[in-house]
Protein backbone atom coordinates (compact mmCIF):
# COMPACT_ATOMS: atom_id res chain seq x y z
CA UNK A 1 0.00 0.00 0.00
CA UNK A 2 1.38 3.64 -1.13
CA UNK A 3 1.25 6.30 1.63
CA UNK A 4 -1.01 8.11 -0.63
CA UNK A 5 -3.86 5.19 0.20
CA UNK A 6 -2.83 4.63 3.99
CA UNK A 7 -4.66 7.78 5.03
CA UNK A 8 -7.13 10.83 3.92
CA UNK A 9 -5.04 13.98 3.19
CA UNK A 10 -5.44 16.32 5.75
CA UNK A 11 -7.78 19.97 5.56
CA UNK A 12 -5.00 21.71 7.30
CA UNK A 13 -4.22 24.08 3.85
CA UNK A 14 -7.09 23.76 0.97
CA UNK A 15 -4.97 25.99 -1.16
CA UNK A 16 -1.55 23.92 -1.24
CA UNK A 17 -2.00 20.71 -3.30
CA UNK A 18 -0.51 17.95 -0.75
CA UNK A 19 -0.64 15.10 -2.82
CA UNK A 20 3.10 15.89 -4.15
CA UNK A 21 4.47 15.95 -0.72
CA UNK A 22 2.89 12.51 -0.07
CA UNK A 23 4.65 11.12 -3.19
CA UNK A 24 7.77 12.65 -1.38
CA UNK A 25 7.08 10.94 2.12
CA UNK A 26 6.76 7.90 -0.19
CA UNK A 27 10.07 8.17 -2.18
CA UNK A 28 11.91 9.13 1.24
CA UNK A 29 10.58 6.82 3.51
CA UNK A 30 9.63 3.81 1.68
CA UNK A 31 9.71 1.49 4.78
CA UNK A 32 7.03 3.21 6.45
CA UNK A 33 4.49 2.55 3.18
CA UNK A 34 1.53 1.88 4.89
CA UNK A 35 1.50 3.73 7.85
CA UNK A 36 -0.56 6.60 8.71
CA UNK A 37 0.66 10.30 7.61
CA UNK A 38 0.18 12.93 8.87
CA UNK A 39 0.68 16.78 8.04
CA UNK A 40 0.84 19.94 10.25
CA UNK A 41 1.03 23.42 9.33
CA UNK A 42 4.69 25.40 10.44
CA UNK A 43 4.95 29.03 11.09
CA UNK A 44 6.40 30.51 8.32
CA UNK A 45 8.53 34.29 7.95
CA UNK A 46 7.82 36.98 5.68
CA UNK A 47 8.40 34.97 2.59
CA UNK A 48 5.38 32.97 0.38
CA UNK A 49 7.03 29.89 1.14
CA UNK A 50 4.57 27.47 3.40
CA UNK A 51 5.89 24.58 5.76
CA UNK A 52 4.19 21.48 6.85
CA UNK A 53 5.88 18.95 9.50
CA UNK A 54 5.18 15.75 8.27
CA UNK A 55 4.81 12.51 10.33
CA UNK A 56 5.23 8.85 8.96
CA UNK A 57 5.38 6.35 11.77
CA UNK A 58 8.28 7.02 13.47
CA UNK A 59 9.83 9.76 11.26
CA UNK A 60 9.36 13.28 10.74
CA UNK A 61 10.05 15.34 7.91
CA UNK A 62 9.26 18.86 6.74
CA UNK A 63 7.86 19.70 3.54
CA UNK A 64 8.78 23.38 2.57
CA UNK A 65 6.07 24.18 -0.72
CA UNK A 66 7.67 27.36 -2.66
CA UNK A 67 4.97 29.08 -4.71
CA UNK A 68 7.65 30.47 -7.26
CA UNK A 69 10.68 28.55 -6.36
CA UNK A 70 12.85 29.50 -8.97
CA UNK A 71 12.65 33.03 -8.19
CA UNK A 72 14.32 35.37 -5.32
CA UNK A 73 12.45 36.00 -2.18
CA UNK A 74 14.24 39.25 -0.78
CA UNK A 75 15.04 43.10 -2.86
CA UNK A 76 16.30 41.74 -6.33
CA UNK A 77 17.00 44.38 -9.47
CA UNK A 78 15.04 42.02 -11.53
CA UNK A 79 15.81 39.35 -13.95
CA UNK A 80 13.75 37.06 -13.31
CA UNK A 81 13.86 33.52 -11.86
CA UNK A 82 16.61 30.62 -12.71
CA UNK A 83 16.70 26.97 -13.80
CA UNK A 84 17.72 25.44 -10.61
CA UNK A 85 15.90 26.81 -7.36
CA UNK A 86 18.20 29.42 -5.28
CA UNK A 87 17.37 27.36 -2.03
CA UNK A 88 18.76 24.14 -3.50
CA UNK A 89 21.61 25.79 -5.46
CA UNK A 90 23.00 27.76 -2.30
CA UNK A 91 22.24 24.70 0.08
CA UNK A 92 24.49 22.39 -2.17
CA UNK A 93 27.35 24.90 -2.61
CA UNK A 94 27.37 25.37 1.47
CA UNK A 95 26.97 21.77 2.16
CA UNK A 96 29.79 21.12 -0.05
CA UNK A 97 32.42 23.66 1.56
CA UNK A 98 31.71 22.88 4.86
CA UNK A 99 28.29 24.64 6.51
CA UNK A 100 25.58 23.10 8.43
CA UNK A 101 22.62 22.85 6.12
CA UNK A 102 19.17 20.78 6.28
CA UNK A 103 19.66 17.64 4.27
CA UNK A 104 17.10 17.72 1.10
CA UNK A 105 15.64 13.93 1.75
CA UNK A 106 13.43 14.27 -1.66
CA UNK A 107 12.38 17.19 -4.61
CA UNK A 108 9.74 17.79 -6.75
CA UNK A 109 10.21 21.38 -7.69
CA UNK A 110 8.04 21.13 -10.92
CA UNK A 111 5.51 21.05 -8.92
CA UNK A 112 6.88 23.14 -5.87
CA UNK A 113 7.85 21.04 -3.22
CA UNK A 114 10.95 19.80 -1.60
CA UNK A 115 11.22 17.64 1.51
CA UNK A 116 13.79 18.52 4.67
CA UNK A 117 15.29 17.11 7.36
CA UNK A 118 13.32 17.91 10.38
CA UNK A 119 15.48 20.78 12.34
CA UNK A 120 12.79 20.64 15.32
CA UNK A 121 11.65 24.34 16.34
CA UNK A 122 14.49 26.04 18.15
CA UNK A 123 15.78 28.72 15.78
CA UNK A 124 18.49 30.92 17.72
CA UNK A 125 15.67 32.85 18.64
CA UNK A 126 13.32 30.31 20.36
CA UNK A 127 16.47 28.60 22.18
CA UNK A 128 17.46 31.86 23.81
CA UNK A 129 14.67 32.01 25.11
CA UNK A 130 14.95 29.06 27.05
CA UNK A 131 18.06 29.48 27.71
CA UNK A 132 19.38 32.71 28.59
CA UNK A 133 22.34 31.73 29.66
CA UNK A 134 23.99 29.83 26.55
CA UNK A 135 23.62 33.51 24.52
CA UNK A 136 26.99 34.31 24.69
CA UNK A 137 28.63 30.89 23.25
CA UNK A 138 26.28 30.52 20.80
CA UNK A 139 26.86 33.43 19.39
CA UNK A 140 30.44 33.17 19.66
CA UNK A 141 29.62 29.60 17.58
CA UNK A 142 27.75 31.95 15.11
CA UNK A 143 30.33 34.43 14.36
CA UNK A 144 33.12 31.64 14.27
CA UNK A 145 30.92 29.57 11.73
CA UNK A 146 30.71 32.96 9.20
CA UNK A 147 34.03 33.81 9.22
CA UNK A 148 34.77 30.27 8.30
CA UNK A 149 32.00 30.18 5.74
CA UNK A 150 33.68 33.16 4.49
CA UNK A 151 36.87 31.77 4.20
CA UNK A 152 35.68 28.43 2.48
CA UNK A 153 33.65 30.19 0.63
CA UNK A 154 36.34 32.96 -0.64
CA UNK A 155 36.86 31.29 -4.58
CA UNK A 156 33.57 30.07 -5.68
CA UNK A 157 32.63 28.30 -9.20
CA UNK A 158 32.41 30.39 -12.32
CA UNK A 159 28.81 29.03 -13.08
CA UNK A 160 27.59 29.74 -9.10
CA UNK A 161 24.48 31.34 -9.00
CA UNK A 162 26.16 33.05 -5.53
CA UNK A 163 28.83 34.75 -8.49
CA UNK A 164 26.66 36.34 -10.52
CA UNK A 165 25.12 38.15 -7.85
CA UNK A 166 26.32 41.29 -5.75
CA UNK A 167 25.39 44.32 -3.74
CA UNK A 168 26.33 46.45 -6.36
CA UNK A 169 25.87 50.28 -5.75
CA UNK A 170 22.17 49.91 -7.89
CA UNK A 171 21.22 47.67 -5.24
CA UNK A 172 22.63 48.91 -2.19
CA UNK A 173 21.06 52.81 -3.41
CA UNK A 174 17.66 50.42 -3.77
CA UNK A 175 17.68 49.05 -0.51
CA UNK A 176 18.28 52.47 1.31
CA UNK A 177 15.30 54.14 -0.69
CA UNK A 178 12.99 51.15 0.34
CA UNK A 179 13.05 53.04 3.82
CA UNK A 180 12.36 56.08 2.55
CA UNK A 181 9.42 54.85 0.07
CA UNK A 182 8.25 52.52 2.96
CA UNK A 183 9.19 53.91 6.80
CA UNK A 184 8.72 57.53 5.87
CA UNK A 185 6.52 58.26 2.72
CA UNK A 186 4.36 55.05 2.77
CA UNK A 187 3.24 56.20 6.75
CA UNK A 188 2.72 59.32 5.73
CA UNK A 189 6.15 61.65 6.63
CA UNK A 190 7.79 62.48 3.36
CA UNK A 191 10.77 64.60 3.22
CA UNK A 192 10.98 68.00 2.66
CA UNK A 193 12.23 68.81 -1.07
CA UNK A 194 15.28 70.06 0.45
CA UNK A 195 15.69 67.03 2.80
CA UNK A 196 15.07 64.60 -0.42
CA UNK A 197 17.38 66.19 -2.30
CA UNK A 198 19.91 65.57 0.64
CA UNK A 199 18.51 61.94 1.66
CA UNK A 200 19.07 61.04 -2.25
CA UNK A 201 22.88 62.21 -2.19
CA UNK A 202 23.84 61.09 1.24
CA UNK A 203 22.24 57.31 0.09
CA UNK A 204 24.31 57.64 -3.05
CA UNK A 205 27.53 58.33 -1.58
CA UNK A 206 26.66 55.44 0.95
CA UNK A 207 25.56 53.26 -1.33
CA UNK A 208 29.17 53.80 -3.66
CA UNK A 209 31.31 53.31 -0.75
CA UNK A 210 29.91 50.39 0.45
CA UNK A 211 29.65 48.74 -3.19
CA UNK A 212 33.53 49.88 -3.16
CA UNK A 213 34.67 47.14 -0.72
CA UNK A 214 35.92 43.90 -0.92
CA UNK A 215 33.38 41.25 -1.55
CA UNK A 216 32.87 38.04 0.32
CA UNK A 217 29.99 35.32 0.40
CA UNK A 218 26.55 37.34 1.72
CA UNK A 219 24.03 34.95 3.40
CA UNK A 220 22.23 37.94 3.34
CA UNK A 221 19.79 37.39 6.10
CA UNK A 222 22.05 35.77 9.34
CA UNK A 223 20.21 36.29 12.39
CA UNK A 224 18.18 34.53 15.43
CA UNK A 225 15.65 33.47 13.70
CA UNK A 226 17.53 31.91 10.52
CA UNK A 227 19.80 29.32 12.60
CA UNK A 228 18.94 26.48 13.77
CA UNK A 229 20.21 24.88 17.51
CA UNK A 230 20.71 21.40 17.15
CA UNK A 231 20.95 19.21 20.08
CA UNK A 232 25.06 18.83 19.75
CA UNK A 233 24.58 22.92 20.20
CA UNK A 234 25.64 23.41 16.41
CA UNK A 235 24.10 26.04 14.49
CA UNK A 236 22.15 24.82 11.20
CA UNK A 237 22.00 28.19 8.15
CA UNK A 238 18.68 28.42 6.54
CA UNK A 239 16.79 30.95 4.41
CA UNK A 240 20.06 31.18 2.83
CA UNK A 241 18.44 31.63 -0.98
CA UNK A 242 19.32 34.82 -1.20
CA UNK A 243 22.84 34.50 -0.86
CA UNK A 244 25.05 37.19 -3.08
CA UNK A 245 28.91 39.07 -2.72
CA UNK A 246 28.90 41.70 -0.66
CA UNK A 247 30.96 43.54 2.24
CA UNK A 248 32.20 41.37 4.90
CA UNK A 249 30.35 42.49 7.67
CA UNK A 250 26.81 42.07 6.20
CA UNK A 251 25.88 39.12 7.83
CA UNK A 252 27.85 40.61 11.20
CA UNK A 253 25.01 43.59 11.21
CA UNK A 254 22.63 41.37 10.30
CA UNK A 255 23.31 38.79 13.38
CA UNK A 256 24.48 41.56 16.29
CA UNK A 257 22.14 44.25 15.18
CA UNK A 258 19.35 41.98 14.78
CA UNK A 259 15.86 43.78 14.90
CA UNK A 260 14.61 40.93 16.94
CA UNK A 261 17.42 40.87 19.43
CA UNK A 262 19.18 43.27 21.73
CA UNK A 263 22.62 43.37 22.83
CA UNK A 264 24.62 45.93 24.75
CA UNK A 265 27.90 47.66 23.12
CA UNK A 266 30.30 45.38 25.04
CA UNK A 267 28.69 42.36 23.96
CA UNK A 268 28.64 43.69 19.97
CA UNK A 269 32.07 45.20 20.53
CA UNK A 270 33.21 41.39 22.15
CA UNK A 271 31.87 39.34 19.44
CA UNK A 272 33.57 41.89 16.97
CA UNK A 273 36.76 41.03 18.31
CA UNK A 274 35.94 37.30 17.99
CA UNK A 275 35.63 37.41 14.25
CA UNK A 276 38.83 39.52 13.79
CA UNK A 277 40.71 37.00 15.10
CA UNK A 278 38.60 33.84 13.63
CA UNK A 279 39.77 36.33 10.79
CA UNK A 280 43.16 36.65 11.44
CA UNK A 281 42.93 40.59 11.54
CA UNK A 282 46.09 42.02 13.00
CA UNK A 283 46.45 45.42 14.72
CA UNK A 284 44.40 48.25 16.42
CA UNK A 285 43.89 49.54 12.78
CA UNK A 286 42.33 47.07 11.26
CA UNK A 287 39.83 46.18 14.48
CA UNK A 288 38.74 49.90 13.71
CA UNK A 289 38.09 49.50 10.36
CA UNK A 290 36.30 46.52 11.00
CA UNK A 291 34.16 48.18 13.17
CA UNK A 292 33.40 51.57 11.44
CA UNK A 293 32.31 48.69 8.49
CA UNK A 294 29.97 47.67 10.41
CA UNK A 295 28.78 51.31 11.66
CA UNK A 296 28.30 52.23 7.68
CA UNK A 297 26.43 49.14 6.80
CA UNK A 298 24.57 49.09 9.95
CA UNK A 299 22.35 52.47 8.46
CA UNK A 300 22.45 50.97 5.48
CA UNK A 301 21.26 47.51 6.25
CA UNK A 302 18.94 48.77 9.39
CA UNK A 303 17.30 51.79 7.27
CA UNK A 304 16.55 49.03 4.76
CA UNK A 305 14.90 46.69 7.33
CA UNK A 306 12.78 49.29 8.90
CA UNK A 307 11.52 49.75 5.30
CA UNK A 308 10.84 45.94 4.77
CA UNK A 309 9.06 45.53 7.94
CA UNK A 310 6.23 48.37 6.53
CA UNK A 311 6.50 47.03 2.99
CA UNK A 312 5.27 43.38 4.89
CA UNK A 313 2.52 44.98 6.45
CA UNK A 314 1.08 47.44 3.42
CA UNK A 315 1.66 44.66 0.34
CA UNK A 316 1.45 41.25 2.07
CA UNK A 317 -0.71 42.05 4.97
CA UNK A 318 1.59 41.05 7.52
CA UNK A 319 1.69 43.32 10.67
CA UNK A 320 3.29 41.00 13.08
CA UNK A 321 7.29 42.83 11.84
CA UNK A 322 5.83 46.23 12.97
CA UNK A 323 6.77 46.46 16.42
CA UNK A 324 10.34 46.26 14.89
CA UNK A 325 10.13 49.44 13.16
CA UNK A 326 11.10 51.72 15.98
CA UNK A 327 13.95 50.02 17.55
CA UNK A 328 15.22 48.84 14.34
CA UNK A 329 15.41 52.59 13.16
CA UNK A 330 17.25 52.91 16.66
CA UNK A 331 20.01 50.97 16.06
CA UNK A 332 20.65 53.42 12.82
CA UNK A 333 20.95 56.18 15.06
CA UNK A 334 23.51 54.40 17.22
CA UNK A 335 25.70 53.87 14.41
CA UNK A 336 25.12 57.53 13.28
CA UNK A 337 26.50 58.67 16.49
CA UNK A 338 29.36 56.77 16.44
CA UNK A 339 30.26 57.88 12.60
CA UNK A 340 29.52 61.56 13.91
CA UNK A 341 33.21 62.52 12.17
CA UNK A 342 31.88 62.12 9.12
CA UNK A 343 29.62 64.86 7.53
CA UNK A 344 26.96 62.73 5.58
CA UNK A 345 26.18 60.46 8.77
CA UNK A 346 25.83 63.48 11.16
CA UNK A 347 23.00 65.03 8.29
CA UNK A 348 21.64 61.76 8.15
CA UNK A 349 21.14 61.69 12.01
CA UNK A 350 20.34 65.47 12.28
CA UNK A 351 17.42 64.46 8.93
CA UNK A 352 16.34 61.42 11.11
CA UNK A 353 15.93 63.45 14.20
CA UNK A 354 13.95 66.07 12.28
CA UNK A 355 11.36 63.55 10.66
CA UNK A 356 11.70 60.77 13.37
CA UNK A 357 11.92 62.50 16.85
CA UNK A 358 12.69 60.10 19.50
Amino acid sequence: MSLAQSAPLPPPAPDVDLEPLLALVERAFPASAGVRVAFAPMPGGASTRRYFRVQAGGRTAVGMFVPEGSKPEEIDKGGGGVARWPFLEVRDLLSSRGVDVPAVLAEDTARGWVLLEDLGDDTLAVFLGAHPSRREALYVRAVEDLARAQVALGSLPAQSLVASRAFDEDLLLWEIQHFREWALDARGMPLSGDDRRLFDAIAKRLAATLASWPRSFVHRDYQSRNLMVRPTGDLCWIDFQDALLGPRVYDLVALLNDSYQTFDRAFVEARLDDYARALGLAGDAARTDLGREFDRVTVQRKLKDAGRFVFIDRVKGNPSFLPFVEPTIAKVRASLARLADDEDMRALSAMLARVLPG
